[in-house]
């Protein structure tokens, strides 16, 4: 399962629903959307500042996540953006994996190329006098 960070706030009547219930119910709302969509939340915080509620949980896949976001956001009470999160296991086998990228407002000539190095494709910086880092 993919794991996920969603960060809602609540909006409009959903403000009042959630006065109405509390937070607890609504912690219970979330796990049970979560598990009919075949996941689980692991944590669930309220929280001051720009977001109300913080929730971690994992969905099977990325459409799965996106129909939870799709049903929250068009029921109109909560606003809700998501986040896919990866491990640091993940993050190792992303920084091995190369490739040919070409930055907005720069061609991609031989040269270019010849200055990626092989540790996942970033462009190495000349060093001062034109000599390259070894």
């Amino acid at each position: 399962m993919a794991k996920y960070l969603i960060e809602a706030n609540y909006v409009g009547e959903g403000i009042n629903g959630l006065l109405k219930e509390g937070g607890t119910k609504r912690r219970a709302a979330v796990e049970e959307l979560f598990k009919s969509m075949g996941g689980t939340v692991e944590a669930f915080y309220f929280a001051f500042g720009d977001q109300d509620v913080f929730i971690i949980g994992d969905l099977p896949d990325n459409a799965t996540a996106a129909a939870l976001a799709l049903r929250v956001n068009g029921a109109g009470a909560a606003m809700c953006k998501t986040t896919v999160l990866i491990t640091p296991q993940e993050v190792d086998e992303a920084v091995k994996k190369t490739a040919i990228y070409r930055p907005p407002g720069h061609d991609a000539d031989k040269d270019a190329v010849s200055k990626w190095d092989s540790e996942g494709g970033h462009l190495r910086q000349d060093l001062p006098g034109g000599e390259t880092p070894e």
